[in-house]
């Protein structure tokens, strides 16, 4: 094809000049023609009690035929500790199905990218099957989205593993955050997904002094109560591990839910309640429990679009 249009051009006398910007125009076309396909792209913050002070999420609408490796070089692009994909439901009940990345790797759940989402999935003109209730298909199965005037919230999923944590696990935990093992007072597995531990401390003022060692593998919440009665029942910290490196995360689904299934069941709460995260980072997270009569738990929050565009993947 190359040496056949070169042969063309050159029989028609044209200088050597024109001919480069000739061939140069010709490839061009050929790449704009071959150039990826447009898809929708939503920024939304989720869980900020004041519009962009929660935690923010980058959802692609329309990822049918995006590869694997597409997905995650573009979550490593956006750089949010979490980007979600959206694709039509292949499992029976889902009204889509959500594939969830950090920079780094692919997870089964996640909290804020599930409300955050949802709300892209609506926003986008979609209608659930349930007028009530959105069934979300991720890897940790369905997953339930009550949806009302105000806000969305999720139905927490069971734990994959739930009890106490062992003494030399406890011991690391310590040392990372750096801070005497005598200071955590309960420790507890919340993993429902990300592989969260969870360490209680005596007061708020601790949680918010935690200044943790940059590297770990882990994936650790840190909680402590407020003294007073009205306001949130606790602050949460939440640091995961980016390959190898500690994050902060602003505001973070995964880990109030199981957290919440921790306090109520060891009657340290009594639902409905909220938890604020992100003050030790500017964020300002609001995250709201609540609890249906059959005892299921359902964790909400705000949701606000920041951004719209069309991105080329």
């Amino acid at each position: 094809m190359r040496n056949s249009t070169l042969k063309n051009v050159i029989a028609l006398n044209i200088a050597p000049k024109v001919l480069i910007k000739v061939w140069r125009l010709f490839t061009f076309q050929k790449m704009r023609y071959e150039y990826p396909m447009k898809r929708r792209y939503l920024e939304i913050d989720v869980f900020g009690a004041e519009p962009s002070r929660g935690n923010a999420l980058g959802v692609v609408l329309d990822s049918e035929d995006l590869t694997t490796d597409a997905m995650q070089e573009f979550a490593a692009w956006t750089n949010f500790s979490e980007t979600t994909f959206l694709f039509p439901s292949t499992a029976e009940g889902a009204d889509y199905k959500v594939r969830i990345f950090t920079p780094t790797r692919e997870l089964p759940f996640a909290g804020h990218p599930t409300l955050g989402s949802c709300f892209a999935w609506l926003q986008a003109g979609n209608k659930p099957s349930d007028p009530n209730i959105v069934a979300q298909e991720c890897a940790a199965g369905l997953i339930e989205i009550r949806k009302d005037e105000k806000s969305l919230s999720f139905k927490s999923p069971a734990l994959i593993k739930y009890g106490p944590i062992e003494t030399a696990l406890i011991s690391e935990i310590a040392e990372v955050l750096n801070i005497d093992q005598t200071k955590i007072i309960d420790s507890h597995w919340l993993d429902n997904g990300p592989g969260w531990v969870g360490v209680l401390l005596s007061s708020v003022d601790e949680v918010l002094a935690i200044s943790p060692k940059s590297k770990s593998s882990l994936n650790i919440g840190v909680f402590g109560f407020y003294e007073q009665n009205s306001g949130p029942a606790y602050e949460t910290r939440a640091f995961f591990s980016e390959n190898g490196v500690l994050v902060e995360d602003p505001v973070t689904g995964s880990l109030n839910a199981a957290a919440a299934q921790w306090f109520i069941q060891s009657d340290r709460c009594s639902a409905p309640y909220s938890v604020s995260q992100g003050l030790a980072i500017n964020h300002k997270g609001e995250v709201k429990v609540t609890q249906d009569h059959d005892g299921s738990i359902w964790i909400g929050g705000n949701t606000h679009l920041t951004s719209f565009a069309e991105v080329e993947i």
